[in-house]
């Protein structure tokens, strides 16, 4: 369905993708609260997810990050270099392509990726279901 076919939206379009964006953001909060107190900026911790998260490597390029958090490629090289300086990440010449840069967690990395994603997944767990993705049926009129 595109934006055209649908019929206008009724209140309870409204109140569903307001209670959305509320969840989200409280999550995105307790995300920012978290990653400061450990010291970190949230970038931080998103990048360091993403490296880690990375489908099917342990490595991703300033590209791939950039996408990843919707950020320009220029910011992501000055957050990796800024990683790099706290001892966070390495830049790494690709053995297979030796045009291509390789970021990868060092140990420290690691340490506070697996430590703040734990705390996340606590978070995620707490809410028991309070948090979902609206499906399409939110959003029908029978």
């Amino acid at each position: 369905m595109t934006e055209q076919t649908l019929p206008p939206m009724e209140k309870r379009d409204f109140e569903t993708l307001a209670n959305f964006r509320y969840e989200i953001r409280k999550f995105l909060r307790f995300s920012e609260q978290v990653t400061r107190k450990a010291g970190i900026t949230p970038l931080q911790y998103l990048m360091l997810l993403n490296i880690k998260g990375f489908p099917g490597r342990e490595w991703a390029t300033v590209g791939e990050i950039a996408e990843r958090l919707q950020a320009q490629h220029h910011g992501v090289v000055a957050l990796v270099s800024r990683c790099e300086k706290q001892g966070f990440v390495e830049r790494r010449r690709s053995t297979e392509d030796r045009r291509r840069i390789e970021v990868r967690l060092l140990p420290k990395g690691e340490e506070y990726v697996e430590r703040l994603a734990n705390a996340h997944r606590v978070q995620l767990i707490s809410l028991n279901g309070q948090f979902a993705v609206p499906t399409a049926q939110a959003f029908s009129r029978d």
